[in-house]
């Protein structure tokens, strides 16, 4: 099978193109611009305007990756304007072209912001939830997803969605890089005292979603939320990452509500919310629909990742 990956240099994207490539797919990996990889295709910015003609020949699948990524401190002048021209119009550009290329399905890595922030006591996010997206970033990306689906009726191109929990793995950037930074320097964290749960998802798991979702004939018009079928509170994650590292976590208790105040007074309400708050996510859709099982268990994914980033 002939697949196209956008956004094939990020986090996710490198290890999905490897991955395929072991299964003996034929990989066209597309990125913005060339370095010094001669296995990658540049189409400059990936919007409502990229000429895909020639990318698309041959392809049966194509994997969509390329995003404007969620940052804490944006410096665009409208953001939400760049977060849709790429995020919904780029993407609705490429499904267009796809369908007109006679490509058989498009695999759409959208996110879990789409269903919302946070979630509260026993509730998990699940596919049948109304979407709540509250951030330019998740806006677009639901914009995004309903654009898919109006190019799923016009046109006989599948449409398959995953929205993933925070992924993690070896050479993840963002916060989670920088709690693997602080454990490294055994900085002592009030965070004991938290009693939150939080989902995520293993790179490696991600990948063989993805794959699955890009071959299984079942996935064809669904949403699948995914994650390691396994919610961890933020101080069992730092001592788990912590062990991995041979740093143990050096927690001490402090209320959580004086965590926030402060954390907001100083500027750091968003980085603080994602350490207190809950996001559960029900991941039982894609394991009943495509019968997948994550590869890796939550401990596995957490013990690779913190010991590559310790090499």
């Amino acid at each position: 099978m002939n697949i196209l990956v956008t956004g094939a240099n990020g986090f996710v994207g490198q290890a999905l193109c490897d991955a395929l490539r072991q299964r003996n797919h034929g990989v066209r990996a597309i990125v913005r611009r060339v370095r010094d990889d001669t296995r990658v295709t540049a189409l400059g910015e990936i919007d409502e305007k990229t000429v895909w003609t020639t990318a698309l020949l041959g392809i049966d699948v194509v994997i969509h990756l390329a995003a404007r990524v969620h940052v804490m401190q944006d410096s665009a002048v409208d953001p939400i304007a760049e977060f849709s021209r790429i995020n919904t119009a780029g993407t609705d550009n490429l499904a267009r072209a796809a369908a007109a290329s006679g490509v058989k399905r498009l695999v759409y890595v959208s996110s879990i912001k789409v269903n919302g922030e946070a979630t509260v006591g026993a509730q998990k996010f699940t596919e049948a939830d109304l979407p709540a997206p509250q951030d330019p970033y998740g806006i677009s990306k639901f914009a995004a997803e309903l654009a898919l689906h109006r190019v799923a009726k016009e046109t006989p191109l599948e449409i398959v969605v995953v929205r993933p929990a925070l992924v993690y793995g070896a050479g993840v950037k963002g916060n989670f890089e920088h709690m693997l930074q602080v454990l490294m320097s055994r900085i002592p964290l009030p965070l004991a005292a938290i009693r939150n749960q939080r989902s995520m998802i293993y790179l490696g798991n991600l990948v063989d979603a993805l794959m699955t979702c890009a071959t299984h004939p079942n996935a064809a018009g669904n949403t699948y939320l995914v994650s390691d079928g396994e919610d961890i509170a933020t101080p069992n994650l730092l001592r788990q990452l912590g062990a991995a590292l041979g740093k143990s976590a050096r927690l001490f208790p402090f209320p959580t509500t004086w965590l926030q105040v402060l954390a907001q007074r100083f500027g750091k309400g968003a980085q603080i919310a994602r350490l207190t708050q809950s996001l559960k996510v029900d991941s039982g859709k894609i394991r009943r629909d495509l019968a997948w099982t994550p590869p890796f268990s939550l401990h596995e994914g957490l013990v690779i990742t913190a010991q590559s980033y310790r090499k």
